[in-house]
């Protein structure tokens, strides 16, 4: 296996970024360029951050080190499109340092991540102490601003002063079940250029329940979680952006069943300026794995049935699903490692989910190469309301190396294997 090149511990990190003045020729790489939608077997000379030339075959060039990159891919930089920091307020479960750490050894090389930390980013104020953060992370930070204050979904939060303070868009990061109040802030939030997110999760259909309802939550015991928990409100925010004469972009987060997909490929098809992710737990493990009662595996809105997993499959290949997000949130081992119905949702996920994806999607044929890496970087952007840039001599951009063919760096007590490793990651 190469060593890798030297890269800089700055906060606190682990080999894995490389130095972005590295001058460097990768050795038959695979190259992938979503944009393009290309993928080829080539030469890559990086030289201080950008892609200084691309080929079949280039000559060896005095001063240039060369990396022997065969069984490698190369593709732009992952991108999240939501997760969330324990830092600032529950540093006891993860500091900011760790998580940086944990995006690198996953490939991220930017990160969205949602307002739910002491104190709430619901005001400019805390997005200045984020932005000091900025300036010691290697990776690109961008905010979700709350929409309501302190998340609490009963009064708008400051939007105009969030998006002048530089926000990426707005959510609560959980349900926001007042329509009046989510109709006046689409309309608020319209001139303000900023994407929404949403989740689309009705809790007053079972707030206790802790797995879709079906054939498995009855074998298991569990409480039930119905679909309709997910498609009512889902019809309700799809019924208030068709009464807007315009209607702001907004992201539908952490969908889970096959008929939410059916809803927004109807949506989608109807015009309406939406786009939506799924979290990559629930592309990997459905409702028959809970047997175990595997507190990871403890999900809210809960993974779906068996036919709920395949149409997410499908809806992330055929695009009706834009994104795979992480929705990475750390917990410490004892807040964890409870009774199911008791355990917290989610898991931390930034460091592995590259690794577990390729071998429960790519491996077994489920997603190609290339649908999968856009549907966690270039697609991701899109989301967030941005062009992301072709992969072409000259760009100057993030890029993740993974080498699919070698252990994972790390496991989580989770079904399955996990595939694969990130060598490193290059921050411009």
């Amino acid at each position: 296996m190469a060593t890798d090149p030297s890269s800089p511990a700055g906060f606190g990190l682990p080999a894995g970024i490389l130095d972005a003045q590295t001058n460097l020729l990768l050795r038959q790489v695979c190259w992938l360029d979503p944009v393009g939608q290309r993928a080829e077997m080539a030469d890559v000379w990086l030289e201080q951050g950008r892609i200084r030339a691309m080929a079949p075959q280039l000559p060896p060039t005095e001063g240039v080190p060369e990396y022997p990159a065969q069984g490698c891919i190369l593709g732009p930089g992952l991108v999240d499109v939501y997760s969330q920091s324990s830092e600032p307020g529950y540093e006891g479960r993860e500091t900011l340092s760790q998580l940086v750490a944990q995006a690198v050894q996953g490939g991220f090389t930017r990160l969205t991540l949602l307002p739910g930390t002491q104190p709430v980013v619901d005001r400019a104020a805390a997005v200045t102490w984020w932005q000091e953060q900025q300036a010691q992370i290697p990776l690109k930070l961008g905010l979700w601003g709350a929409l309501t204050q302190g998340l609490q979904g009963k009064q708008m939060a400051e939007l105009a002063e969030l998006q002048r303070a530089g926000v990426a868009g707005f959510s609560d990061g959980r349900p926001l079940t007042h329509l009046g109040l989510l109709h006046q802030l689409l309309i608020y939030a319209q001139p303000l250029g900023k994407p929404i997110a949403l989740v689309p999760h009705n809790p007053d259909l079972n707030p206790a329940g802790v797995a879709r309802a079906g054939a498995y939550s009855l074998t298991w015991g569990l409480p039930e979680v119905p679909v309709a928990a997910e498609t009512t409100a889902l019809t309700a925010i799809i019924e208030l952006l068709t009464d807007l004469e315009v209607a702001p972009p907004v992201h539908l987060m952490r969908i889970s069943t096959r008929r939410g997909v059916a809803l927004i490929a109807q949506a989608k098809a109807a015009g309406l300026p939406l786009t939506a992710s799924t979290p990559w737990t629930h592309l990997l493990w459905d409702s028959s794995h809970l047997g175990d009662y595997n507190p990871y595996l403890r999900f809210d809105p809960p993974l779906g049935n068996p036919e709920d997993r395949l149409a997410l499959i499908q809806g992330v290949k055929t695009g009706v699903l834009d994104a795979i997000a992480i929705d990475h949130q750390a917990y410490t081992y004892e807040e964890k490692m409870v009774p199911f119905g008791l355990a917290p949702p989610r898991l931390p996920g930034l460091g592995v989910a590259l690794s577990y994806l390729w071998a429960g999607l790519v491996t077994p044929g489920h997603l190609t190469t290339g649908e999968l890496w856009a549907s966690l970087s270039t697609k991701t952007l899109l989301c967030l309301g941005e062009v992301p840039a072709p992969l072409t001599p000259g760009a100057k951009m993030a890029l993740t190396l993974f080498a699919p063919e070698e252990p994972p760096p790390a496991e989580l007590p989770l079904p399955g294997v996990a595939q694969g490793r990130v060598r490193w990651v290059l921050i411009p």
